[in-house]
């Protein structure tokens, strides 16, 4: 029994050690991931401050000469204000358009019988294996057909349906409990009604969490608006990063433009994303579900 309880002491004295290395292990382990993912940004801050021959010293990790200068040449020289300006209202119109569409379609989906509902629901989701790139040839077709060529409603439109959206929507309004809806029938509220009164209040987490995905998706577009658009000045911040390649002295590319340019275009859905992020993880969570 004596040898028993002194090893079990033993033991005791010795655990919380253990405990503490294994969590000092956990946290360095997190240091060092969170770092190395932000490498890239703190390289790309550091490069932005920098003239092109700093930029090509390797050993020059440090604050450049040129400040904050290099911000505004991006924001004055290559009108990157306006493409800012472009991104912004796109996003915008894209993300209001998307969340409105994709509320009618769930309510529709959730709360109306119509035959064949459940392939419709279906034709839906198989819209996902079809993402704009892939069908890039017959929307430029369409918009050449349309007369919306070089114009905002080209870049937007194609973007306003998503299936995901519908999906997330309709999932998060199949659990709401079903006396809410019998007794707005018994009340004799209208679809509409029982929409915004409702189902949108109820929907806040759910609303912001797809406003903040769509935001950051439509912010990023390149390739559908670098074929669609002609006009220079109607470009998005980043087709926009890609006219600043063109910047060169002598010979060499102005790494510490293009970094300016891209730390201000990250600005805008990092503190829409600083802001909602707690809706943001909500949604990631139902929709692992």
């Amino acid at each position: 029994m004596a040898t028993r309880s002194s090893s079990e002491s033993a033991l005791a004295r010795l655990l919380p050690g253990d405990v503490d290395a294994e969590q000092a292990l956990i946290h360095g382990g997190l240091a060092v991931s969170i770092f190395l993912m932000g490498l890239p940004l703190l390289l790309a801050l550091i490069m932005s401050t920098q003239n092109t021959t700093e930029v090509y010293q390797i050993t020059n990790v440090g604050i450049g000469s040129q400040g904050l200068s290099n911000y505004g040449t991006v924001l004055g020289e290559y009108n990157f204000g306006q493409y800012m300006i472009n991104s912004v209202v796109m996003s915008v119109i894209i993300v209001v358009g998307k969340v409105t569409l994709s509320l009618f379609a769930a309510l529709a989906l959730v709360y109306y019988r119509f035959p064949y509902e459940r392939a419709v629901f279906m034709f839906i989701l198989l819209t996902l294996l079809l993402p704009v790139p892939v069908r890039i040839v017959p929307l430029f077709d369409l918009m050449a057909r349309l007369g919306w060529g070089n114009t905002l409603m080209a870049i937007t439109g194609p973007y306003i349906a998503s299936a995901t959206a519908v999906f997330l929507f309709r999932q998060h309004f199949m659990s709401i409990p079903a006396s809410l809806v019998e007794n707005a029938h018994l009340d004799g509220v209208g679809p509409l009604t029982f929409l915004w009164k409702v189902l949108i209040p109820m929907s806040r987490g759910m609303i912001a969490g797809v406003s903040v995905i769509t935001f950051i998706y439509a912010w990023n577009q390149y390739l559908w608006p670098l074929i669609i658009m002609s006009d220079q000045n109607k470009q998005v911040v980043q087709v926009g990063l890609r006219f600043l390649q063109a910047a060169s002295q002598s010979g060499l590319t102005r790494w510490g433009i293009i970094m300016a340019g891209a730390v201000i275009a990250l600005l805008p859905p990092l503190l829409v994303l600083i802001i909602m992020h707690r809706p943001l993880l909500k949604t990631l969570a139902i929709q692992q579900k």
